[in-house]
């Protein structure tokens, strides 16, 4: 059960960073998903270094740190899609 809720944070994490961030973002969803992922381990990290990772209640700062990591990562993943995909697309048309 844990698999599948890593997916569906991971996923509604990654839709959320995709909305944020300006302009279009040509990667797929499944990359999106797993961008989504490694923002919520990555904002659980930093979460639990700054010593917020377990509060009463919903942990809304966990949850801010899970979406920066994620909006963060999503960005810097899409830019190397783009940029390998653009390389791909110049050589087929060459």
């Amino acid at each position: 059960m844990g698999w599948l809720w890593a997916i569906i944070v991971g996923f509604v994490l990654g839709i959320i960073a995709k909305a944020v961030i300006p302009g279009k973002q040509h990667s797929p969803l499944w990359l999106t998903t797993i961008c989504g992922m490694l923002g919520a381990i990555v904002g659980n990290a930093v979460a639990r270094a700054v010593g917020v990772a377990a509060t009463p209640g919903i942990d809304w700062s966990r949850h801010i740190f899970q979406l920066v990591a994620a909006i963060i990562i999503v960005a810097a993943v899409d830019a190397l899609y783009l940029a390998t995909v653009g390389k791909k697309h110049e050589r087929v048309g060459a």
